[in-house]
This record gives C-alpha cells, structure tokens and sequence, in this order.
C-alpha cells in the first residue's frame, strides 16, 4: 500500500546552541507524532556569523544524534577523550547512551555550508547503554544510481539491495539523501508500521501519487502508514531526507539535551551533571 501524506510541517527558525541561526523541522512541540525521532535542525547559511557560535560544551543522555554534513565542516570533542572533523559528505551516528558531554563547532565554511542534525530517542532498555560514536566518511556512504534520474545516498537501510554502513540500531532506521532530477520518480518500500518522513532541502516535487500539492524547500512530510513512498517531479529537481525508523511507543521526559522516561530519571539527570557524576563511562 503507497503511504498517503499525512501531515506537512513548515520548518522555522530558531536559535540554538550559542547563537547558530537554523531551521528546526520538528521538535519538542510535535512529540510523539514522529516517534522514535525527536527533533530535525536544518543549519545552513552563507554567512558565518550565522554559525560560527556553534554548540560549546553541553549533557545528552537516553538519545542519539546524528550529524550529517552537505557542505562545511563540525568540529567535535568529548569528556571521553574524542575528537575530530565532520566534513562535507560525512555523517557522526553519536549514541549518548548513559551519558557523554560534547561539543560541536561548526567551522568556517567558503560559500555555503549546510548540515542537519536528528535527534533519535532511546528506549528504557538502553538510555543507559554505553556511549559509542560511528563516524562514518563520505566515500564509506553508497551512492545509489537508480536511473538517469534518480540518486540515493545511503547512510542507514537498504536501496536497491545495498545496505549503508550504519547498522545494528536499536530503532531500525532508514537514513537516505535522495536527488531526483525533473520529471523523474522515486519508489521506495518502508516497513509497515514505522515512522516515515521527508524532508526537503532543494527544489520541489509531489510527495504522493496524488500530485496535489507540490512540497518546497524547508517543508517536512510526515506519511501514514503503508509499504512504499512515491516520490516525483515536474519542474524542478528535488534532494531531500527520507528517514524511517521504529517506534518505541514510551513515555518521553525530555528536557533541554536530556531525554528520559520519566521526571524522576530527568531530575537524577541533571542533579548527576550538577555534582560531577554524570559521566559512568
């Protein structure tokens, strides 16, 4: 059964971090509507001072965050000692687990750079899980050539019987970059039952096999149920996030960089980070 869409947001701009200017596609607001993700920060400009504020050093728990960059670079350091770049093309699979504090600098960039960042939540069974990072490079992502048409970067999950290099999370998601150039079609199988969204950072297209209303940059498409997504063009070409995964169906307590199950677990959060034992690895 082709997935109908079921809702459309518009991504808004915010501030975060120490002053980055970016555009949040979902967040706090809309849990659990995309359970398991729980926030999407689309940063981009042109400008560096829109950026260079960047992210110093703060507590996740109970979460992953997945960092994938188009264009620019992030530096990043940690209270376990890791350090390194996320370069144009690279994605960072950080799973916070029980605990870790870090940073995240984005660098300046000639032109424009551009990255995303997906908060993925954790259930009971492994918020507190050891933390680990998958750094994974440009050349170690696939690139999927469908057709003259269509292309397909595949981070997590399959296409077309290739598989990314992020496995084996907890969630089972799908994380892919696709470009479809005009008049061109993209079809694709999801898992009955998990969460399916798009999201659009160039050009435009129809999100269903209806053709009503064509969706625009910034422009987040969240699906209903079903087997397979239709994706296509007219007049423009479209690159855009398709992201799946399963939900967990919990109770979220999520505040600032730190999301739990309950008031309680939040509360033991922050007192830890507080006095010094928020680190357990």
């Amino acid at each position: 059964m082709i997935r109908k869409i079921k809702l459309t947001l518009k991504s808004r701009p915010t501030l975060e971090g120490a002053g980055v200017r970016l555009k949040r596609a979902f967040g706090y607001n809309e849990v659990p509507l995309f359970d398991p993700f729980l926030l999407l920060d689309h940063f981009g400009s042109d400008n560096p001072n829109d950026y260079l504020a960047g992210f110093p050093w703060h507590p996740h728990r109970g979460i992953e965050t997945i960092t994938y960059m188009i264009k620019g670079k992030v530096a990043h350091g940690d209270s376990m000692g890791n350090e390194g770049v996320i370069n144009s093309g690279d994605c960072q699979w950080m799973t916070a687990g029980c605990g870790i504090i870090h940073q995240e600098m984005p660098q300046k960039t000639e032109g424009y750079m551009m990255g995303f960042q997906l908060w993925a939540n954790l259930p009971a069974s492994h918020k507190m899980m050891e933390p680990r990072y998958r750094d994974v490079k440009e050349e170690q992502i696939p690139v999927v050539h469908l057709d003259d048409q269509t292309t397909v970067k595949v981070v997590s999950g399959k296409v077309s019987g290739i598989t990314g290099p992020v496995k084996d999370i907890v969630t089972d998601p799908e994380y892919l970059d696709v470009h479809i150039e005009n008049g061109g079609v993209f079809k694709h199988e999801v898992k009955n039952g998990h969460t399916v969204f798009a999201y659009i950072f160039e050009g435009e297209g129809y999100f269903d096999e209806n053709k009503e209303k064509v969706k625009h940059v910034g422009d987040l498409i969240l699906y209903e149920d079903g087997d397979e997504v239709i994706i296509s063009t007219e007049k423009s070409h479209v690159r855009f996030l398709l992201v799946s995964g399963n939900p967990i169906g919990e109770p979220v307590a999520w505040r600032g960089p730190i999301v739990m199950n309950t008031q309680e677990e939040l509360i033991t959060a922050f007192r830890e980070y507080q006095n010094g034992t928020f680190i357990k690895k």
